[in-house]
């Protein structure tokens, strides 16, 4: 692939384009936290109902992403990318005129199918065509976009919704997604790179069937019974659906997901690294809106502004990280954001019914604050060795990983959080606490406090990972020098 200087003059113009699309694709996760109360009052369904608005969608975007390397090959990404905004467009419409929490839930989830494309997409697209020495620049913007949504999305929620209504969470995005279909157009140009390959229906079928029943085993299981036959059955199919997909994408000529690319040393490590650290992010976005709202009883509005400057840091810090990344590298730039979000995430296990908006704000911040760093370095150091022609599968299997972690990852914290609250309220009330009204409160509180405790573990099990990301390798910097 030739870095021509043409290249250098198209390099905003392109990245003007993907920041919309990768912007609006990461709205539609951050703006729907706020309103889970509202759809469960609304639609008088409970938390583990309302909260497969979120799941669902990232499920979909996680099982969607093997097929964008084989779609990226046979027409092109520019044109997977304008393709999947307009679907993106519609099922928002669609989402908006939503008449019930299932017909909601189906429109997010294949809104979600979308969405999963856009991530993908863009990935390859920086890395096919903006010149190597320009990527982790690159990298960094487009992480930018992704992290100005939840700055804003937040916020512009909660302000619909006291304004308007919910329904315009979504009916919002059908003008910026027209914007960004035009700029797809006239902006990006259409490279191809690699030969298309025949579909690779048993990877897709089994990839499908284990992400799903292993997320309705993790959601269900507390209604169900953890030991239920349902459940059992659940894990063990999604277990061996799982099996069976990764024996035969190592044997067919024409996988689905190209997983050799776990052969790359740098970027199994980072890759596991990165999805812990989604998994990190994701408690705090579905915790702490949850916690203002049902516990403090505040407005969507205001647990919007409550979540933006936490929001801003982290959306800042991207570029800065850019900058950063050739300087200290991947190792030390991963651990140094680390340990912030282990240290926010410690203190964010202290909450109290009457913790002041300031202590919140601060300790969110701390955390946002290391994902930037930690992300934005995880994310350039595993791509950066990556052949050209497999970039379009090694950004498939990393966006594979991390949603469908984060959609699990969610799935378990909403679980965990309700049945801990029933835990607390029993202990409570056999304690004999003198307000029984406010028993409730304190029980969720706690359950809350529980699973930032476990958000806090799995951080602090991304840092053995870190410690052994070895300095690119001077073969693979010499290929990069000649890409």
């Amino acid at each position: 692939m030739s870095t021509s200087s043409n290249q250098d003059i198209r390099f905003w113009p392109i990245m003007i384009a993907i920041f919309f699309g990768a912007f609006l694709s990461i709205l539609g996760i951050s703006t729907i936290n706020v309103a889970l109360t509202i759809f469960m009052q609304d639609f008088h369904s409970d938390l583990s109902t309302v909260q497969w608005t979120l799941t669902g969608f990232m499920l979909s975007l996680g099982t969607i992403a093997p097929l964008s390397g084989y779609l990226g090959d046979k027409f092109g990404y520019k044109n997977v990318y304008l393709y999947a905004m307009i679907g993106f467009v519609i099922f928002s419409l669609l989402c908006g005129f939503a008449w019930n929490a299932g017909s909601l839930i189906a429109f997010r989830i294949i809104q979600g199918i979308f969405t999963g494309l856009v991530m993908p997409a863009t990935m390859t697209i920086i890395f096919q065509i903006i010149p190597k020495e320009r990527q982790p620049f690159a990298v960094s913007i487009w992480g930018l976009s992704g992290m100005l949504a939840p700055a804003f999305g937040p916020t512009l929620s909660g302000w619909l919704i006291q304004q308007f209504n919910w329904r315009w969470i979504f009916f919002m995005n059908v003008p910026i997604g027209i914007v960004a279909i035009l700029f797809i157009i006239a902006m990006i140009p259409d490279v191809r790179i690699g030969a298309v390959k025949l579909l690779d229906k048993l990877g897709l079928t089994t990839v499908v069937l284990s992400s799903v029943s292993l997320l309705l085993a993790l959601s269900e299981g507390r209604q169900w019974g953890w030991d239920s036959a349902k459940v059992l059955g659940l894990f063990g199919l999604g277990a061996l659906m799982l099996i069976v997909f990764i024996w035969h994408e190592l044997r067919t000529e024409n996988p689905l997901l190209n997983l050799r690319v776990f052969g790359n040393y740098r970027f199994s490590i980072t890759l596991v690294a990165n999805t812990i650290i989604t998994i990190s992010l994701y408690s705090g976005t579905l915790l702490v809106p949850l916690f203002l709202q049902n516990v403090q009883q505040i407005t969507p509005m205001e647990t919007g502004l409550i979540l933006l400057p936490s929001s801003l840091v982290m959306a800042l810090a991207m570029p800065l990280a850019g900058k950063l990344y050739p300087m200290v590298g991947a190792k030390w730039m991963t651990i140094g954001g680390l340990v912030l979000i282990i240290i926010g995430s410690y203190e964010m296990t202290h909450l109290h019914t009457d913790s002041s908006h300031f202590y919140v704000i601060f300790w969110m911040a701390v955390r946002n604050l290391g994902v930037s760093f930690a992300a934005a370095a995880t994310s350039t150091a595993g791509m950066e060795e990556i052949q050209p022609q497999m970039v379009g599968h090694a950004s498939s299997v990393t966006n594979w990983v991390r949603n469908v972690g984060g959609s699990f990852a969610i799935a378990l914290f909403t679980s965990l959080l309700a049945s801990h609250t029933i835990t607390h309220v029993a202990d409570l009330t056999q304690s004999g606490a003198e307000n029984a009204a406010v028993i409730p409160l304190f029980a969720f509180t706690l359950s809350v406090n529980d699973v930032f405790t476990i958000a806090t573990y799995i951080a602090v099990i991304a840092i053995p990972f870190t410690l052994v990301i070895r300095k690119q390798s001077k073969r693979a910097k010499n290929v990069t020098a000649a890409a």
